[in-house]
């Protein structure tokens, strides 16, 4: 691993996690992520309060591992905060980054982006899958919104210059993303991560799929976050 006591060398890339009671598949994800950390960029691990031995497995994997109110928006937010790196990187549990991702995301933001995402496949073999990727990929790059299955990457200073994410129950990616178009376009860049088909699969994929075009239109037409979430299964914290 690089030397990470020296506080003046700053990392290109931070990448942050947040996680709840992911014991199952966490330790896995990191293990893949280590290949970056060697390359130089920094690991942190956001726990919003797992009940599992999520925290255990992760502290030997990762370079901060910091506790937060439970909250995607929250956790996240908490992870940039005491992030690094001059770009930062918000990377599901359950979402496998491309091979070289941090020389695409450096490559992207050395060609003047400001943010970015990738395009994304979804680990499920349901046909139906198949077509919920290219509208998701096409419907980013037209309308310049991104989801947080697409690993999102912004700039530190922009992201310290906005507040960070709209502390939302749900639909805190779609609502960053709004504020981040109103300075750029994002770098849609080709190259795919993968991410895990469980929920589709749990609830069923077409059931799953109108669900999710229902709350996005609700969304969209001023619906309140908190009770879209609840409609789509969260169980939002009490502030």
């Amino acid at each position: 691993m690089p030397n990470r006591d020296n506080a003046t060398e700053r990392p290109l890339l931070s990448l942050i996690l947040p996680v709840l009671d992911e014991a199952a598949t966490l330790p896995a994800q990191l293990a893949r992520l280590q290949d970056l950390r060697r390359r130089g960029a920094e690991v942190l691990v956001v726990d919003g309060g797992s009940a599992d031995a999520t925290q255990v497995l992760a502290r030997p994997l990762v370079d901060r591992l910091i506790a937060a109110p439970r909250g995607r928006a929250a956790q996240m937010n908490a992870g940039a905060g005491a992030a690094r790196g001059q770009v930062l990187l918000f990377l599901h549990a359950d979402t496998t980054l491309p091979p070289a991702a941090d020389a695409l995301i450096h490559a992207a933001i050395a060609a003047g982006a400001a943010w970015g995402r990738f395009d994304v496949r979804i680990d499920a073999r349901h046909p139906l899958l198949r077509l919920v990727e290219r509208m998701m990929n096409w419907r980013s790059r037209l309308s310049g919104i991104a989801t947080g299955d697409q690993a999102i990457f912004v700039r530190h200073d922009i992201f310290t210059r906005l507040g960070g994410f709209p502390e939302l129950p749900l639909m805190e990616d779609i609502a960053f993303s709004k504020l981040l178009k109103r300075i750029a376009r994002p770098a849609c860049l080709r190259a795919q991560v993968l991410t895990s088909g469980r929920r589709w699969e749990k609830h069923g994929v077409l059931r799953t799929i109108v669900l999710m075009w229902r709350l996005r239109a609700s969304y969209f037409l001023g619906a309140d976050p908190q009770r879209l979430a609840i409609r789509y299964g969260y169980a939002p914290r009490q502030r």
